[in-house]
């Protein structure tokens, strides 16, 4: 079976926090509604819209948790538009992206984000021919529902057993476990180390750096 690594894109490959916030923010006073503080928003990044704004509304109705995404997504394409929306790689994850495929590792992204907004982030960096599968919130459920890593692990020939999710939330990890392959949590994001072990990870990275290796260690310990 191949190996395949499945990456979290918001909070992992890039540093997508303050267009997250500023649309989220937008999207609410849209609604004519109180914005969340930052750090709430930022408890929910990796989740689809649905659930994200539902567990910042948990007392508002279907109906308004549907509407607030929608108008979240207007206010992101908005600023792509006035060209306000940056999406920088985290320092060193371009470096372990190729390293990992010079390996032979096949590559996948699994995220909240939509097929348009993913596209548009792989394409700007240059890096979207490095995967082979890309999965959204468009075509599946909320993470921590396995179908994500799932398909991308059909769609590389790839098993439980040498697949691994990366990911710097809680939502990650829960999604890699439920799928059945090793959860690897990263420090640099949105979820701290301890609420990503206690989820279940079986490593956490410092740094972008270590992943090769933590990588190659997990799948020794899997078939150890």
């Amino acid at each position: 079976m191949n190996r395949l690594a499945i990456f979290d894109c918001d909070g992992t490959l890039v540093d997508s926090q303050a267009n997250i916030c500023r649309a989220m923010a937008e999207a609410f006073a849209v609604e004519k509604l109180t914005p969340p503080e930052d750090p709430a928003i930022r408890r929910v990044v990796g989740l689809s819209l649905t659930q994200a704004v539902a567990a910042l509304l948990p007392q508002a109705d279907h109906d308004l948790h549907v509407r607030l995404g929608e108008t979240y997504k207007r206010a992101f394409q908005g600023m792509r538009g006035r060209g306000q929306v940056e999406e920088p790689l985290f320092p060193g994850v371009a470096e372990v992206l190729r390293a990992l495929d010079t390996e032979g590792w096949m590559l996948a992204v699994a995220t909240g984000k939509s097929d348009r907004g993913l596209q548009h982030c792989l394409e700007t960096h240059g890096i979207e021919a490095l995967f082979v599968s890309l999965q959204t919130a468009d075509r599946h459920p909320s993470k921590p529902h396995p179908s994500m890593a799932l398909q991308a692990m059909a769609d590389a020939g790839a098993a439980p057993e040498t697949s691994v999710m990366i990911g710097d939330t809680s939502f990650d990890i829960g999604m890699g476990i439920n799928a059945g392959c090793t959860a690897v949590g990263v420090a640099w994001g949105y979820h701290d180390a301890a609420e990503l072990f206690d989820e279940g990870a079986h490593f956490v990275a410092d740094r972008p750096e270590q992943l090769p290796e933590i990588l190659r260690t997990a799948l020794e310990v899997r078939a150890s």
